[in-house]
């Protein structure tokens, strides 16, 4: 590549509790971890991290209160490299705040927190516009900004990216007609698309919803995705590892595939290389503090798909 491409990641922002038990609790009491840490993280914000880690520039647009926890979370993504310059702060609300639990299978437990003071919608674009950008990507936690970078993506002939996870189905339905690309998780499918479907199924019917790119993701069952030009649903499988910490797995896989489409990688091989971060980093304990770099990813993606050129 001549220079990194550019990501605009739009969305959470939080300061994450992450606990490791050995089962997750099925009743109340106190439970003992064997494993701690304390970072700033988030879906958008995870997947910011992770694309940095992978080559790409990266900046942040999210929403955080005027406390002492919102320095704490600047401080900690900067120090990953991610440009913080938009993250606006709100004053008189309070930071976004998870708590999470990783059992030894690395399964987990989210209890988020978000301030709506500090959610409430932007009026502008944190610039005058996203030309400077190769690709932008956010997630449903802050839906108002999202629908600004996403027309604005859009009209401009970017890559507007939609991590579609859980989140209220206006909420969904809001975003997803003003993406060019949507990558949802098989909850988030199930509920647009209707909770009975398979992911295969679910894929079909949300890409016959939109003229969007659409792929659904299914963990360790890898991904589907609907390809327009055969007309038909085509299935990535991720590689198989024994995971510690599935969490942030999701975050990590939409900021590789942001990074792969910027750098203009055919759709299937940007999931490919999304699968194999996101594998890499559910063999690691910390959630996105597990994203691997671009050398460890493009050895997996070698491994297992050998016959897949990429740079």
């Amino acid at each position: 590549m001549a220079r990194p491409v550019r990501l605009l990641s739009v969305g959470a922002l939080t300061l994450d509790t992450i606990l490791r038990v050995e089962t997750l609790p099925m009743h109340q009491g106190k439970f003992i971890a064997s494993d701690g840490v304390q970072i700033a993280s988030g879906m958008a914000t995870s997947a910011a991290c992770a694309a940095h880690r992978l080559g790409a520039e990266v900046s942040l647009w999210a929403s955080a209160g005027d406390d002492a926890v919102a320095d704490q979370l600047i401080a900690g993504i900067e120090a990953e490299g991610v440009d913080c310059t938009f993250v606006r702060r709100v004053r008189g609300a309070r930071s976004a705040l998870a708590s999470i639990l990783v059992d030894a299978h690395g399964e987990r437990i989210i209890v988020p927190f978000y301030d709506r003071l500090a959610q409430a919608d932007p009026e502008a674009l944190p610039v005058a516009d996203l030309m400077a950008f190769d690709a932008v990507l956010v997630d449903v936690r802050w839906p108002g900004a999202a629908a600004l970078a996403l027309k604005a993506a859009r009209a401009m002939g970017r890559p507007a990216i939609l991590d579609a996870d859980t989140a209220r189905l206006e909420v969904l339905e809001q975003l997803l007609p003003l993406a060019t690309h949507i990558v949802a998780s098989e909850p988030a499918a199930r509920i647009v698309c209707g909770q009975a479907l398979d992911p295969e199924t679910a894929c079909a019917d949300l890409a016959s919803r939109t003229d969007a790119f659409v792929a659904v993701t299914g963990g360790a069952a890898g991904s589907w995705w609907h390809d327009r030009s055969a007309g038909c649903v085509r299935h990535v499988a991720a590689p198989k590892i024994k995971a510690v910490d599935t969490l942030a797995a999701g975050d990590v896989f939409h900021g590789a595939f942001a990074v792969g489409l910027a750098e203009a990688m055919p759709v299937e091989q940007a999931l490919r290389f999304a699968s194999a971060a996101a594998a890499l980093k559910c063999l690691r304990f910390g959630g996105r503090l597990g994203a691997p770099d671009r050398a460890e990813t493009l050895a997996m993606v070698a491994a297992i798909w050998p016959t897949s050129r990429q740079g």
